[in-house]
């Protein structure tokens, strides 16, 4: 037991600093895979992308047959969108996505894609405790600067606003360049005024996406509610839920495509204190109500 403490221990500081730990054991261990959250949401009527878990890649191309492109390809365990490719939108991507997602885990997951907005909504003790929105890596154009210009002076105003190390710099190697040559740029294209440039296809915080504090006064009165539902869904005191909405959160989830992708039992909360965009907000309230809960084996992975 003691050797179990150390290596829990070990793992929470290597690969979960900056993540909460506020629910048990058992709530934990049924949201450690995208299959469980599926299942889970599926019980509970919460609209998700189809999907299916597969070792065998021929299962993700035969999925593809049936429902099409665009897909997401990502390892069935992992974090942070480590492993995740998307959109895909032919079989040489899903090939290759494939093949690097099970660098990650042998068993992978392939869902529908929708394009709308990504969101990230902290739910604890049964309110809505914060609400990001994600983007992926871009610069916008000035119709003078450079790619590599705007990324050397979107980094600045990064650095200049304390955001590192929580946030990362925009990069300009060869998974940036790469990306770029996908859509007939480089480093030395300039982007016409007002062009959104994206730099790479992850909403993740490692190749440089950053996050919006979204007002959550503005969340209507049913998203709140289907939010909460997940919460109690999963039994939890936290979770940080992934969904994705066609026209955005302060619109009723009713009047559009909505799809749930995942739950997480330990979400990064640091995040929430280095907003690119918007006014960082005081959870401290909901921090005084989580540190007084009785948390089962919460030093056991």
């Amino acid at each position: 037991m003691k050797l179990k403490k150390i290596i829990y221990a070990w793992i929470s500081k290597t690969f979960m600093d900056g993540c909460s730990n506020y629910n048990s054991l058992q709530v934990r261990k049924s949201c450690r895979s995208k299959k469980q959250a599926r299942d889970k949401f599926k019980q509970g009527g919460i609209q998700h992308a189809q999907g299916l878990i597969f070792f065998n890649p021929f299962k993700a191309i035969k999925f593809a047959q049936q429902h099409g492109f665009p897909l997401v390809i990502k390892p069935n365990v992992s974090g942070f969108s480590r492993g995740s490719h998307f959109p895909i939108e032919n079989y040489q991507q899903l090939w290759k996505a494939m093949f690097f997602a099970k660098c990650w885990w042998p068993f992978t997951v392939v869902e529908q894609y929708l394009q709308g907005h990504n969101y990230r909504v902290v739910v604890a003790n049964g309110k809505i405790m914060s609400v990001l929105e994600r983007y992926a890596p871009f610069v916008v154009g000035d119709g003078i600067s450079t790619i590599e210009q705007l990324i050397d002076t979107e980094n600045k105003i990064r650095e200049q606003m304390g955001l590192y190390p929580c946030m990362s710099p925009l990069q300009k190697g060869g998974q940036t360049t790469s990306f770029l040559k996908k859509s007939g740029y480089n480093l030395q294209t300039i982007p016409a005024n007002n062009e959104n440039v994206t730099l790479f296809y992850r909403i993740s915080l490692a190749p440089g996406g950053v996050v919006e504090v979204i007002d959550k006064k503005l969340l209507p009165e049913a998203n709140q509610k289907l939010f909460k539902e997940v919460l109690n869904l999963f039994d939890a005191n936290i979770l940080g839920i992934d969904v994705i909405l066609e026209k955005g959160i302060e619109v009723d989830h009713r009047e559009q495509k909505c799809i749930f992708l995942e739950v997480n039992s330990r979400p990064y909360l640091k995040m929430h204190n280095y907003p690119r965009y918007g006014q960082a907000e005081d959870l401290s309230v909901h921090f005084d109500e989580l540190d007084k809960l009785e948390i089962s084996q919460s030093d056991i992975y």
